[in-house]
């Protein structure tokens, strides 16, 4: 009979989806048989899911500094930044039609912002420099009287870089602009100290999966007094700007996930030493060019082996059991939008491997990772 030998799972796709955390899965599944009742039902059972729901909310909310009524729950950060800036644009449709966003965030932004420019919006995208970062200049240039939304990414879903979201108020109320600012904080949330009210920021959208949570959950932080639009109608839930009955188990387990989260500065020194323990061991290798700068979260490191095209290497990393991606999860498969934006050159982006960390990674995964890829480089065949 022939043995079949497994392969140790070395899940390193973590900006795409996490693995849920057993608290998370705990509560979920306490929130589905036995505190399952409806949130807005007037009875006990009712009551019993809506403390839940609001612990959940409070977490959430100590998580960012902001008070309780500034928490609405969505189904991710997709919803999220759907709601924010169709919102803030309706909102303030009278007050001026531009918005102002940059040319790699998460295409749940960009085609949002696409279709609000075919109904008529003036849409500015600020290219990134070499590392990735938006220029202020070029920003302050951008921001006028008739700008109604800044639409910035905290954290770059596929290099990591972070962007400067602390001077943009100052830039905006500089400009005299009625604008709202809004930041995708989905790959900074938890990870990074995110505090709205201190930045200035009016929305924030966060995810769930993306910090040991379970799908189908998010945030959307609205700053206390800022108005947007609902995207949809038809119930009193979350003070009906995103009506219908909640999620209660896998907002709930998003609750436990953020009360799970470690140490936020002792995490960022760990992924500090995975990251760089990646990046040493990949400078080995001649022909690998990161694309990720020194200056980027270190929980994301994006690189091209030079000649080896994305797909060929994922598939030959997965089968020695070792999960990376060539970008962002939602694009599937597509040429990043990012890296060209960043200007690198075609064969570098046909090329590109996001690796990504969690808690749950060790030095150990980072070192069959380089023993893999030195593998692929002495064996795989190359395009021209």
């Amino acid at each position: 009979m022939t043995q079949v030998i497994k392969l140790k799972e070395i899940y390193l796709d973590n900006s795409a989806t996490t693995m849920v955390c057993p608290e998370a899965c705990k509560k979920a599944v306490e929130l589905m048989t036995i505190k399952y009742g409806n949130p807005s039902s007037l009875h006990s059972k009712g009551f019993e899911a809506s403390r839940e729901l609001e612990a959940a909310r409070k977490a959430a909310a100590e998580l960012l500094c902001a008070d309780t009524g500034e928490i609405y729950f969505t189904s991710g950060g997709t919803e999220s930044n759907n709601t924010a800036i169709y919102g803030a644009a309706g909102a303030l449709a009278r007050r001026g039609r531009k918005i102002v966003t940059t040319a790699f965030e998460h295409s749940s932004v960009i085609e949002t912002a696409q279709d609000l420019g075919s109904k008529g919006y003036e849409i500015v995208y600020l290219p990134p420099d070499t590392n990735g970062r938006i220029s202020l200049e070029q920003l302050a240039e951008a921001v006028d009287k008739n700008t109604v939304l800044v639409s910035i990414m905290a954290v770059n879903n596929e290099t990591g870089a972070i962007q400067p979201i602390e001077s943009v108020r100052r830039i905006i109320d500089r400009s005299g602009s009625p604008a709202l600012f809004h930041v995708d904080a989905v790959q900074a949330f938890g990870k990074l100290p995110l505090k709205p009210k201190k930045t200035g920021i009016d929305l924030l959208s966060a995810s769930s999966h993306k910090i040991h949570g379970p799908k189908g959950a998010g945030i959307l932080y609205v700053k206390k007094g800022v108005r947007i639009l609902p995207l949809h109608h038809g119930g009193e839930q979350e003070k009906r700007l995103r009506p219908g009955t909640e999620a209660v188990p896998l907002i709930c387990a998003m609750g436990e996930a953020i009360k799970a989260l470690p140490d936020m500065k002792q995490e960022l020194r760990f992924m500090e030493t995975l990251n760089s323990r990646c990046r040493e061991g990949l400078t080995k290798l001649g022909n690998v060019h990161i694309n990720s700068g020194e200056d980027c979260l270190p929980y994301i490191i994006n690189f091209s082996v030079e000649g080896i095209r994305s797909e060929t290497m994922l598939h030959f990393l997965a089968s020695k059991g070792i999960f990376v991606s060539s970008g962002s999860a939602c694009a599937r498969g597509k040429k990043s939008h990012v890296l060209e934006a960043m200007g690198l050159s075609p064969r570098l982006i046909d090329s590109a491997v996001r690796v990504s960390f969690s808690r749950y990674n060790t030095a150990e995964d980072v070192d069959e990772l380089i023993k893999e890829i030195i593998n692929a480089d002495n064996t795989l065949a190359r395009s021209k």
